[in-house]
C-alpha cells in the first residue's frame, strides 16, 4: 500500500508530525504552545503584522501556476542550466533505490518539511523568542519573494521530466502526486529549489533558538530534504545550489529584521512582552 494514498493522507500525517514538533521542541504539552501563538497575535499588533505578511506571500505562492499561466513565458531554459549534470540523478537512484528510502524521502519532503516550518512559529512564540519569530517570518517573506519570481521567468523543469533516465519515485509513495499536489508545485518550478532554501533557513534560524534538540533535528530535516529532491528524480544540483545561497540571504535578512524589530517593540504596555502568560498546561 502507498504511504499517501490520497491527499487527506498528506493532512493527517501533517497534523499528526506537527503536534509532536511541538511537543518536542517546546518539551509541554503541544495546546500550550497553540495557545501561546494565538495569544501573540491578539496582544501584539506588530506579531499579527508579521505573520500576516508571511500568510499572504504564501498565498501568493500558492496561486503561482494561475500567474504563470496568465503571464508566464515561453522559453525553457533547462538545457541552459542544467545541461552540463548529465545522468548522475538515474545513478543516484539505481544505489539507493528501495521502498523505505522512498517512502522516508517522500515523508519529509511532503509532511516534515511544512510540519517544520508551522512547528517553528509555534515554539518560537510559546518561548516568547520575538526576535526568532520575526526572523523567521522575514527569512520565509523573502524566500518567497525571490524565488516565486523566478519561477516566472527562469523556467526549469523538473529532473525526471526532462531526462528520461531519471525516475519520478515520488509515485511509488504518492500515486495521485499528479492530480492532488502538483497544482501547488509547477514542473518548471525548479530554480531555485525552494525546499532547500527554506529547510537550510530554518535550519539556520533554529541555530539561533538555543534549543539544542531543535536545532539538531531542524539541520536533519535540511540534510534528508536535500538528498530527497535529488533521489525522487525532482531537482538539479544548480537548483540546490541556488537554494542554499537564497537561504543564507534570507536568514541574514531576517536576523537583522528580526533583531531591529525586537528592539523596537510595540509602544502600548497593554501589548509588551513582558505580558505574554507563560502557559503551563
Amino acid at each position: 500500500m502507498a504511504l499517501f494514498p490520497s491527499f487527506a493522507s498528506v493532512q493527517y500525517y501533517t497534523v499528526f508530525v506537527t503536534v509532536l514538533l511541538l511537543w518536542f521542541g517546546t518539551g509541554r504539552q503541544p495546546l500550550g504552545a497553540a495557545y501561546g501563538f494565538v495569544r501573540s497575535l491578539v496582544i501584539s499588533r506588530k506579531s499579527l503584522m508579521f505573520f500576516a505578511a508571511l500568510i499572504a506571500i504564501l498565498q501568493v505562492n500558492k496561486n503561482e501556476l494561475w500567474f504563470e499561466s496568465k503571464y508566464g513565458v515561453q522559453y525553457d531554459l533547462t538545457s541552459v542550466l542544467t545541461g552540463w549534470e548529465g545522468n548522475w540523478h538515474a545513478q543516484l537512484q539505481r544505489l539507493f533505490h528501495s521502498g523505505f528510502v522512498t517512502d522516508i524521502t517522500a515523508f519529509f519532503y511532503i509532511v516534515v518539511f511544512q510540519s517544520v516550518m508551522i512547528a517553528s512559529i509555534g515554539i518560537y512564540t510559546y518561548r516568547k523568542d520575538m526576535k526568532l519569530f520575526y526572523a523567521f517570518c522575514v527569512a520565509l517573506l523573502v524566500n518567497y519573494i525571490v524565488a516565486v519570481p523566478m519561477y516566472w521567468f527562469v523556467p526549469v523543469n523538473e529532473a525526471w521530466y526532462a531526462n528520461p533516465h531519471i525516475h519520478f519515485l515520488m509515485l511509488e509513495a504518492f500515486p495521485t502526486f499528479e492530480t492532488n499536489y502538483r497544482g501547488l508545485s509547477g514542473l518548471n518550478n525548479c530554480f531555485p529549489s525552494l525546499h532547500t532554501s527554506i529547510s537550510v533557513t530554518m535550519a539556520l534560524i533554529a541555530a539561533r533558538s538555543g534549543i539544542r534538540r531543535w536545532a539538531v533535528f531542524a539541520w536533519v530535516n535540511a540534510v534528508v530534504i536535500i538528498f530527497s529532491i535529488f533521489y525522487l528524480g525532482i531537482h538539479w544540483f544548480t537548483d540546490m545550489a541556488a537554494g542554499l545561497v537564497l537561504a543564507w540571504g534570507s536568514a541574514a535578512v531576517g536576523f537583522k529584521v528580526g533583531a531591529w524589530a525586537e528592539r523596537h517593540r510595540d509602544a502600548s504596555p497593554a501589548k509588551s512582552d513582558n505580558e505574554i502568560a507563560d502557559v503551563r498546561i
